[in-house]
């Protein structure tokens, strides 16, 4: 609220309606005023899965029938925002170059973002294709021409008794299993976040959307979640799954 206070009395004095400092600014101001956010209320981040605890999660995941926990799985294996995945149109997608095109105006950077798919991911759209009518949505929700609602991920979270976790969540579990365990670089890393980059000049020079090395990424991302390492913890939840 305060910053957009800021705005409007900024956009106010650059057409002459208004004079002196802007009451609302921040920097050199309030700043020395007030306390930061992160002192009157702790900062509250989206609840995540261990990275040690996915593959026994996805094999529990495969296990769920429905167009929703389809959508979940294809944003784990990608590493994309449940809103991206949502709106996903068949059309953006290439099966031939394993490639997935946003549109900028789906980005919150609000650039064009190219996602590479892996053999995991390409078969989940198989499995959708080969389940439903295709429209121009691959993750179509009940209503005709209307996509899948944000709680319909979140409702197969809580049918596996998963409650506490987000889907939004799980973008940290991809960010923790890349850091903590593989020897791809940050910014690899971050670029398939699709994170933003905080330096003005880094982001000049850096032209590229280093595709290749992000396939890579992502590729390991896929073998490790169907990884037999957590065979005894997946054959029981796969257990829990069936009754």
């Amino acid at each position: 609220m305060r910053g957009r206070i800021e705005v409007i009395l900024d956009y106010a004095k650059a057409r002459g309606w208004r004079e002196g400092e802007n009451v609302a600014a921040w920097r050199g101001h309030l700043k020395l005023m007030l306390p930061s956010k992160s002192k009157v209320a702790p900062v509250e981040h989206h609840a995540a899965l261990d990275w040690r605890e996915a593959p026994a999660f996805m094999a529990r995941l495969r296990a769920q029938p429905g167009i929703g926990a389809r959508a979940l799985d294809f944003a784990i294996l990608t590493g994309c925002r449940s809103g991206e995945v949502r709106l996903a149109l068949w059309d953006e997608i290439d099966t031939g170059a394993k490639v997935w095109t946003i549109p900028a105006g789906r980005m919150k950077a609000g650039r064009e973002h190219r996602v590479p798919l892996s053999e995991a991911a390409l078969e989940v759209l198989k499995r959708v294709r080969e389940s439903r009518d295709i429209g121009p949505l691959v993750f179509p929700g009940a209503k005709a021409g209307r996509p899948l609602s944000d709680m319909t991920l979140t409702a197969v979270l809580r049918r596996m008794k998963r409650g506490d976790l987000t889907v939004h969540g799980f973008r940290s579990t991809f960010d923790d299993w890349a850091h903590e365990t593989t020897a791809h670089p940050n910014h690899v890393i971050e670029q398939a976040l699709a994170h933003t980059i905080p330096s003005a000049v880094e982001a000049a020079y850096r032209r590229g959307d280093l595709f290749e090395k992000r396939k890579a990424l992502m590729d390991d991302w896929a073998a490790y979640l169907d990884s037999p390492a957590k065979q005894k913890t997946m054959e029981t939840t796969a257990a829990l799954a069936a009754e």
